[in-house]
């Protein structure tokens, strides 16, 4: 047990599964009756393990004795070969004076050797310098097949004498060698140069005679054998070795191509030269690749690949002389062609997508022709043409206009009647013609031109209005001049109307016609600029029927108003030349004008009510110029809505309130409906009443300290623009006669 501890622990492992199986089994008093069973059954399986384990164990046993016996075999040849070995060493020890003769036999069986191999190349070295003759005039003959057959075989000659004198370290007779075999560079150069013509014409020869440059093909091949296989061997490499003719093969390919086409100093950049040049090149090109993917590639073995490298040769030379000719500076038709041909054309059926050379001939893999920069700063520098030409043709319609308005003739009208002129269907013909042009070229560049568009016509909008305030000016020395200063500032206003609604049409994206913010605000600006202009005509003519109110002859009746009435009237027939959205803005503006000048001529100090009857009078007269106005505009077509007159009204019942002590509650309601009110104001409106007091006066000025008032975003200054004349001073001395 102490020996093998192991089959005492399966003991103990066995004994307690026994256990609780016997447990499980015999757990009611019932199951023993079956205890005889269960014992004859283990009693059976019992022996039938011990059988097994017999066999196994006597299987075993015979396997040890056979392998020892083995061993016992092996151990005695291993023993009977140790003794042959020592005596096969003893042997060769006795034959070592022997072995000493074979070593001078060799040597001299290697000396006969190179004796016999010299005397067998002896009439090749011979006749080196007549080979050499026979090859070059074989290359002079055009034989060049037969003369590479003997230049391969001169140079095998001279490379295996060279190799033998290497392997030897004789390195100093290897000068001497190759002074011998010097015609050889020669020869190779001549032959060298007759293949680069031959490859340089090669797209004429595979037209004309393809076994010429079949042959140089042949002979490029040979040269590439022979260049492989030394430099696997890499023994020795002969001198000139490796040639590369392959590598230079393609070299004067690429070299011949590119020169032929791509040479920037000889073209000329303008417009026509460069159109003219373009498309040469859009038609060699695709002649010439028609001839390598039909001829050239039967004539050159497969993994030449013969088309993709010369469609990539021409594809990276009309890289690079694009850029050439961006160097330059390029007006806008010149920029223009470069970008379509390197854009559309040259992907387009009409060159590289050619149906003859399709599909072989694919250039999506060669990247873009003009890189993504080089495409963005050329647009720009088109932009940047285009922006001076238009600045230039707007320049000239500008001037052309200006001298229109001092015409004896009134401007041209549509077939409605209103005023025009020619000038905004010229200024959106020339951007749309633009923004259309560019639209051919690419997305971004159509984009680039309409901001230009934009740009352009806000500043030209800037030089308009200069313009319409130049002639103002004019119109200010003499206002004979010019003769139809008022019609033409009326078909300017129709022509910015028409700018206004069709500039939006400019936009590349039907779906986006938005017009940014800045442009809307210079066509605003450039509205009310001439908008300005004719109500100034409007109020020189206004101002001398202005300075005759408030008098005591307006007061108790006069016509003062009819004439403002038939001013205006006169004015609004010609405002009907207008177009109904820029007339109704007119008719209020006009309106307006009115009615500041109507309260502006009440404050200005002129007249203070010295009864209650003069009072009553001014508030009649303020009914009734008020209720005339009112109703020549209402006439005109401006409703009541749109009328700044109602202030007049309000005004004339802030004068006609019968009790002084109501006025702080009276002008509480009126700077209320009129925000823009001042101090000033209601002390001159006050001043006009003449009956109130100064604690009244005070009373309502501390009100209005009390109740400040903010203007809403809609509401329409009327008070604001009126400015209330300075109190007078008063003068503290007599007043008296200079000494």
């Amino acid at each position: 047990d102490e020996e093998w501890p192991e089959a005492e622990k399966a003991e103990k492992l066995a004994r307690g599964a026994a256990l609780k199986w016997a447990s499980g089994v015999f757990y009611r008093p019932e199951k023993l009756e079956g205890l005889g069973q269960y014992r004859s059954r283990e009693t059976q399986r019992n022996s039938s393990i011990q059988s097994r384990l017999k066999s196994t164990v006597q299987s075993y046993l015979e396997g040890v004795s056979a392998g020892l016996e083995q061993l016992r075999s092996a151990a005695q040849e291993v023993q009977s070969v140790c003794q042959e070995l020592g005596a096969a060493r003893w042997a060769l020890l006795d034959s070592t004076d022997r072995f000493q003769g074979l070593q001078q036999m060799r040597a001299l069986m290697a000396e006969h050797m190179q004796l016999a191999s010299v005397v067998q190349v002896l009439p090749q070295l011979f006749s080196v310098h007549e080979v050499f003759s026979h090859t070059l005039q074989l290359l002079h003959g055009q034989h060049l097949l037969e003369a590479h057959a003997e230049l391969m075989m001169m140079e095998h000659l001279r490379d295996d004498i060279l190799s033998q004198l290497h392997l030897r370290g004789l390195s100093s007779a290897q000068a001497t060698v190759l002074s011998y075999f010097g015609g050889l560079q020669e020869l190779n150069e001549s032959l060298a140069k007759q293949l680069w013509d031959i490859v340089g014409s090669s797209l004429r020869l595979v037209r004309e005679d393809p076994v010429v440059f079949v042959t140089a093909v042949r002979i490029i091949e040979r040269e590439e054998k022979i260049d492989d296989t030394l430099l696997l061997e890499a023994t020795f490499l002969p001198p000139g070795r490796p040639k590369g003719w392959r590598q230079k093969f393609y070299h004067v390919l690429q070299e011949t191509i590119t020169g032929a086409h791509f040479d920037a100093t000889r073209m000329d950049a303008e417009g026509p030269g460069l159109a003219r040049h373009l498309a040469a090149l859009q038609k060699d090109i695709v002649s010439e690749l028609r001839v390598v993917k039909d001829l050239m590639v039967q004539c050159v073995p497969v993994h030449y690949n013969i088309l993709s490298v010369c469609t990539a040769t021409y594809h990276q030379a009309l890289t690079s002389h694009l850029q050439d000719i961006l160097r330059e500076d390029l007006d806008k038709q010149a920029l223009f062609l470069l970008l379509q041909w390197a854009l559309r054309v040259y992907h387009s059926p009409e060159m590289m997508g050619h149906p003859d050379l399709l599909p072989e001939v694919d250039v999506s893999a060669l990247g873009p022709l003009m890189s993504p920069e080089l495409v963005d700063q050329t647009e720009r520098k088109y932009v940047v043409k285009v922006k001076a030409s238009v600045l230039e043709w707007m320049q000239r319609t500008l001037e052309v206009e200006f001298k229109e308005w001092f015409r004896e003739e009134e401007p041209e009208t549509d077939h409605q009647g209103f005023f025009q002129s020619a000038l905004p269907v010229i200024v959106m013909q020339m951007l749309n013609e633009n923004i259309q042009v560019a639209s051919l070229i690419t997305d971004s560049l159509q984009q680039k031109v309409y901001n230009m568009a934009l740009e352009e016509l806000e500043a030209f909008l800037g030089r308009l209005r200069e313009a319409l305030v130049q002639c103002g000016k004019e119109h200010q020395k003499d206002r004979a001049t010019p003769k139809h200063y008022t019609s033409y500032l009326l078909a300017m206003l129709n022509n910015n109307l028409a700018l206004s609604s069709s500039v939006s049409s400019l936009h590349p994206d039907t779906a986006c016609r938005e017009v940014p913010a800045s442009l809307r605000a210079a066509l605003d600006r450039t509205q009310k600029k001439a908008c300005q202009l004719l109500l100034e005509e409007l109020l020189l003519d206004l101002q001398p029927l202005c300075l005759q109110l408030p008098s005591r002859k307006w007061l108790w009746g006069s016509q003062l108003v009819s004439s403002m009435c038939e001013v205006i009237d006169k004015y609004t027939k010609d405002f009907s030349r207008l177009r109904k959205p820029v007339f109704t803005l007119l008719l209020m503006e006009t309106e307006l004008l009115v009615t500041s000048q109507y309260l502006r001529a009440l404050m200005q100090k002129k007249m203070v009510c010295k009864s209650e009857e003069e009072r009553d009078q001014l508030c009649d007269r303020l009914l009734q110029d008020a209720t005339q106005l009112r109703e020549l505009f209402c006439g005109l077509g401006l409703d009541q809505s749109q009328q700044s007159l109602e202030a007049v009204f309000a005004l004339r019942e802030l004068l006609s309130l019968k009790d002084p002590s109501l006025l702080s509650l009276e002008v509480l309601g009126f700077i209320t409906k009129y925000p823009d009110v001042s101090d000033e104001h209601i002390s001159t409106l006050l001043d006009l009443r003449g009956d109130v007091s100064r604690e009244v006066r005070h009373m309502v000025l501390e009100m209005m300290v009390q109740h400040p008032q903010v203007l809403p975003e809609s509401y329409r200054p009327i008070f604001s623009t009126i400015l209330v004349p300075a109190p007078e001073l008063p003068f503290c001395l007599r007043k008296g006669k200079c000494a």
